[in-house]
């Protein structure tokens, strides 16, 4: 990792300061700065900088620490050893409950006597729940020894009821609180659970108790000044941040990484090296519009690609993977549907923010492509593995339970109000309407009857027009009958686009024995630019074959 980072400095020229270590962080008030201050930074020599932006990624750093008797004989995963020859043949307690204390528990289950684990919480799986922040099967090799071989235990209580007692031997008891008197006293007088129960599950002498409690953001360095801080849930494992990563205290602070967690908290991977490189991304697009006038990047085409464009999206796009919940995919509708525009990639808890965020307008109408769960598809105490937990027909595919592409449409732009007060549980405000792609096993959605053609008539009925592609004879008949043409019609054989000829689709046609090969004949095709045959440019429409016959089926509909 840390080579990988070297090559990505050098790569891209970036003026990094190495072995610098910053102390303070505080405000300098000035009315000529954009956002009304500077940041001003101080490191370990007294060195100052002065910025406008400041990208705060510097993680959770601060060991989460629990007040109680004894807890100076306990050791901090931060600097417990990691070497097993450490632990053999001892009897181990571990304090926490997550990746880091079962991969402390799986570095050492070999070799030693016993392994406890103490914990206020149960264990989560994040299989069951789908948040990668709860153990991993990597890790939870401690189970098996629990449930299978009882070797080893788990054990809830909250920890602040315990006390730790250490004896003549060096060893460690644990006791509870209430059993403590005051006053000093050697610890073989002071009172153990087991002098009252004889099968206290912790009666046994511990050879060492390991601390694995996770971390929280080291506000230290930052002056009050920049109110990062907050008494909320989050007060002090996260600094207070808004949907966008800005700074609720203070313009211009944005915070990034892992520190960043409490937009998404157990609802996506944000926190997390594969989530917030996403984020990341988005914050710095954010700062190229608010600066330099960058508008959100996109990509525009004509509304009889809307429907491949998605797909296409949702097939290719691993970071919709990643951080479903918090970045999604917008397409923002031309005036009268004749065409969009793609933005990839947008936090969706500020979507009513939209336009100002991203520079575009939002006038005509929108559709949101999120990645989604089943409603009731997760949990601590659901079974993910229940019998019938896959749904296959599209009429059922709003009841998918695995992640799968839903659809959203919005007539208007949904205001802050509308985000704030959404529904429970969902991700966006309620829209005009929705679309469920129904979930695939392959997490493959190009399917032509249960993918396309519903995807396809979804988007048809709230743009109240026609995706469909025509071929040129169908086009020129709708001219004659109808007032309005299909777009594809409208777009292609109304402007004489047609069908482009290149060396591959001729190739095709010399192979199928509908052309004459007149290459044979030292007939340059590529230098004409003509069909072999035709008078007429490359790009008008051929002679039209027999018309298209009525449709009978899905099939033949796509």
């Amino acid at each position: 990792m840390v080579r990988y980072l070297g090559d990505f400095a050098d790569r891209l020229g970036l003026h990094v300061l190495y072995n610098t270590t910053i102390t303070h962080v505080t405000l300098d008030k000035d009315r000529q700065a954009w956002n009304g201050h500077y940041f001003i930074l101080t490191d370990q020599k007294g060195q100052a900088y002065q910025c406008s932006v400041l990208l705060v990624a510097t993680g959770l750093s601060v060991p989460n620490l629990v007040d109680f008797p004894g807890s100076e004989y306990v050791e901090g995963y931060e600097s417990v050893s990691v070497d097993p020859k450490d632990f053999v043949g001892q009897n181990v307690l571990i304090l926490g409950r997550g990746n880091s204390a079962f991969e402390t528990a799986e570095n050492i289950l070999g070799v030693t006597n016993f392994i406890h684990m103490l914990s206020r919480s149960r264990v989560r799986l994040s299989w069951a729940t789908h948040y990668v922040g709860d153990l991993r099967a990597i890790n939870n090799g401690l189970l098996d020894t629990y449930q299978l071989k009882s070797l080893d235990g788990l054990l809830e209580s909250d920890l602040t009821d315990l006390a730790v007692v250490k004896d003549r031997e060096g060893k460690f008891h644990i006791t509870l609180k209430f059993y403590l008197e005051e006053g000093n006293q050697s610890a073989d007088a002071i009172t153990l659970p087991q002098d009252d129960s004889d099968n206290f599950a912790m009666r046994v002498a511990y050879d060492q108790v390991i601390r694995c409690l996770g971390w929280n953001f080291d506000f230290s360095i930052f002056n009050k000044s920049l109110r990062l801080s907050s008494g909320g849930e989050f007060s002090k494992k996260y600094p207070l941040v808004r949907a966008s990563y800005e700074s609720k205290g203070s313009r211009g602070l944005f915070v990034l990484g892992t520190a960043s967690h409490s937009v998404d908290y157990r609802k996506s991977a944000g926190g997390f090296i594969h989530g917030f490189r996403y984020t990341v991304r988005a914050v710095h697009r954010l700062l190229e519009h608010r600066h330099h006038g960058v508008a959100w990047p996109s990509t525009e085409h004509p509304i009889t690609q809307l429907t491949s464009s998605i797909l296409r999206r949702v097939n290719e796009a691993s970071g919709l993977y990643q951080m479903f919940s918090v970045l999604a995919d917008v397409v923002l509708l031309k005036e009268n549907a004749t065409a969009f525009e793609y933005l990839e990639e947008f936090p969706m808890q500020v979507l009513a923010q939209l336009e100002t965020i991203t520079g575009r307008q939002a006038r005509h109408g929108l559709f949101v492509i999120n990645m989604e769960y089943g409603r009731n598809f997760s949990g601590p105490d659901k079974d993910v593995f229940f019998y019938d937990r896959s749904v296959g027909h599209t009429e059922d595919a709003w009841q998918s339970n695995f992640l799968h592409p839903v659809i959203y449409y919005y007539r208007h732009l949904p205001t802050e109000q509308d985000v704030r007060f959404r529904p429970a549980d969902w991700p966006l405000p309620r829209p005009t309407a929705i679309h469920h792609i129904v979930e695939d096993f392959l997490t493959d959605w190009t399917a032509p009857v249960g993918h396309i053609l519903p995807l396809r008539r979804f988007l048809e009925n709230c743009l109240d027009t026609d995706l469909r592609s025509f071929y040129a004879e169908s086009c020129f008949l709708f001219a004659l009958t109808r007032q309005k043409l299909p777009p594809f019609c409208q777009q292609g054989y109304l402007r004489t686009q047609g069908l482009v000829g290149t060396k591959s689709l001729r190739q095709h046609r010399v192979e199928s024995g509908a052309l004459q090969d007149h290459a044979a004949a030292g007939r340059r095709r590529e230098d004409s630019g003509r069909w072999p045959g035709s008078h007429r440019p490359v790009g008008h429409p051929q002679t039209p074959g027999p018309l298209v016959q009525p449709l009978n089926s899905n099939k033949e509909e796509l």
